[in-house]
């Protein structure tokens, strides 16, 4: 293969791939110079001069004249006889500079330097793209399925770009057919083996974020600003907001006349039940408001533990904690600190963890899963409702609540 040949096969990466000229160089360069240490051990006395935009290439070896049976390197060494054929005029002790042709490195290095071109050039592309995506962490993305796994939905965006949506960043809710169109933000991206790969995430807080800059214009704007966000993936979420400008209800116009402005962001989230609430630097006002639309009546807080104990009346006691006790859940890391919920006028109660000889500590972990710390927490709800909220059988429930009343019967 004639250098022309090579180099025009070698140039059109450079159209296909849309490598600026100077990058397309270096990176051959270098695969020539590979090419030749393996050839002659060394290629620190050979020039090369590419042209990548006319197809040109020409690589000079340089080597020293010294005195016929003297040459000790043939690589940096040439004989007076063998320099004389290149040229008659040659002395000893004059530099020598011969062309070396492509075909001369044989069929094998050809190909090889081909190839080395190919990894060279993917792994040139491979950097830009990990470089890309990374700027674009925490940013909502989208892009059109192209198949399904059992484990990801693996999507392609406008680039042809692979982009992987695990099965555990998708919403419980999430039915994705091929040619769909996905959005959510870009979580992650790893470079493994020089390929990126580039995770999407729909279950993340900061695409709950991402929604409200992108639907609400005065979250957008700057005027109303996240202070935080909370979520169960496609259950529910809470949003703290607040506005520097107190002519603005941030809660308002976050949720809109009759909701219409959060709507299109519930939707987006399969129906995800959002509470935004207003921020503020008042602890107590503010679980108080975290734990709506429960209405609490004392808070008493330890700032050293980062506990609170909040007193409602039983009936706001079942809204404070919530389906499955999500509401009291996202109220703690909303706030940043456990809640314990007590029943106001109710004087004699008992922790759970009391009954520690008598119950399994995984049992009263089911129950502190919905929010229920205390004997008569449990005792005020119905059986078949604790059955509903947690993983327990029926009859392991009944034998608790006989353990517990008779705490209380004594």
């Amino acid at each position: 293969m004639e250098n022309l040949a090579l180099i025009e096969s070698f140039s059109e990466f450079k159209d296909n791939k849309l490598i600026d000229r100077v990058t397309l160089m270096s990176i051959l360069e270098d695969v020539f110079r590979n090419a030749l240490k393996k050839k002659f051990g060394s290629d620190d006395n050979f020039d090369i001069i590419i042209n990548p935009d006319k197809g040109d290439l020409e690589i000079w070896r340089n080597r020293i004249v010294v005195a016929d049976g003297e040459v000790e390197d043939e690589n940096e060494e040439i004989s007076l006889t063998e320099a004389q054929r290149i040229e008659p005029d040659f002395e000893i002790g004059e530099d020598v500079s011969e062309e070396v042709k492509l075909k001369d490195l044989g069929r094998r290095a050809i190909l090889a330097l081909r190839q080395n071109l190919i990894a060279k050039i993917h792994e040139h592309d491979n950097t830009n793209l990990y470089k890309q995506f990374k700027d674009l962490i925490g940013e909502i993305y989208t892009a059109e399925v192209h198949h399904i796994r059992n484990r990801a939905v693996i999507l392609l965006d406008d680039e042809g770009n692979e982009i992987v949506l695990p099965k555990d960043k998708q919403i419980g809710s999430d039915f994705f057919r091929k040619g769909d169109n996905v959005r959510g933000i870009i979580e992650n991206v790893d470079l493994k083996g020089n390929k990126p790969t580039i995770v999407l995430s729909r279950t993340a807080p900061e695409f709950l974020e991402q929604l409200f800059h992108q639907e609400i214009p005065e979250v957008f704007d700057g005027l109303i600003t996240i202070k935080k966000a909370v979520r169960i993936p496609g259950e529910k979420a809470k949003v703290a907001v607040d506005s520097y400008d107190d002519r603005i209800d941030p809660v308002g116009a976050c949720v809109g006349m009759k909701g219409s402005r959060i709507h299109s962001i519930v939707r987006e989230l399969g129906n995800e039940n959002i509470d935004v609430i207003n921020y503020t630097n008042n602890l107590q006002l503010f679980i108080t408001r975290a734990l709506s639309p429960a209405r609490v009546s004392t808070v008493e807080i330890d700032e050293e533990n980062k506990t609170a104990k909040v007193y409602l009346k039983p009936e706001e006691v079942s809204k404070a904690i919530g389906r499955g006790g999500h509401n009291i859940r996202l109220a703690g890391r909303l706030t940043g600190y456990e809640i314990d919920v007590f029943r106001e006028g109710v004087e004699e109660d008992v922790e759970l963890t009391e009954f520690s000889d008598e119950i399994d500590a995984w049992i009263i972990e089911e129950f502190r899963k919905i929010g229920l710390d205390t004997a008569r927490a449990v005792l005020e709800m119905d059986v078949k409702d604790l059955v509903k909220r947690t993983d327990l059988e029926e009859e392991t429930v009944e034998e608790v609540v006989k353990i517990l009343r008779e705490e209380f019967e004594e």
